[in-house]
């Protein structure tokens, strides 16, 4: 019975090995394969240095009968993305060519909550409204945002008085 138990350990020993070694030899070879494709040339997604991208660009040909080339004329303003702050919370807004605003996303401040009426745009002005946990501590703000020259703008809108 004693020799059983000794050969027992010994397949799993050997059982054990054998695993590792097949798992040794696979990553070897797949490293293997990535490192000979590197080296043919194949495309990789490493960025470039100044001095690779001047060559680059050097290597690039140009085409003899194109004019010369004259200023570029002013181009419609590109969607512009940034982030608004204001006492509720902030905003996530795009700023589009055409002027219109629209709200990509919103986080409120610590103790308040953004109320589920929002008008995200696109359109000329966006509105949310960022209302107080605690209603006594802090009155509810509502905020119209809009797009400027300078890029999106936050104001806070008077609520009407219930008098």
């Amino acid at each position: 019975m004693g020799e059983g138990v000794g050969v027992g350990k010994w397949w799993s020993a050997a059982g054990t090995a054998a695993w590792v070694a097949v798992g040794t030899a696979a990553g070897a070879l797949g490293a293997w394969q990535l490192a000979s494709a590197d080296a043919g040339g194949a495309a990789h997604s490493r960025p470039l240095d100044e001095g690779a991208v001047r060559r680059a660009l050097a290597a690039t040909p140009h085409s003899p009968s194109a004019s010369p080339s004259r200023p570029a004329e002013p181009t419609e303003r590109a969607v512009e993305r940034s982030t608004v702050r204001f006492t509720g919370g902030t905003a996530t807004v795009e700023c589009r060519p055409d002027g219109t605003v629209y709200l990509l996303s919103w986080s409120p401040a610590d103790g308040y909550h953004i109320d589920d009426d929002v008008t995200r745009g696109p359109s000329p002005t966006a509105h949310l409204e960022a209302e107080a946990n605690d209603d006594d501590a802090h009155p509810d703000l509502t905020y119209e945002i809009h797009c400027t020259r300078s890029g999106p703008h936050a104001r806070a809108i008077p609520e009407p008085d219930d008098d």
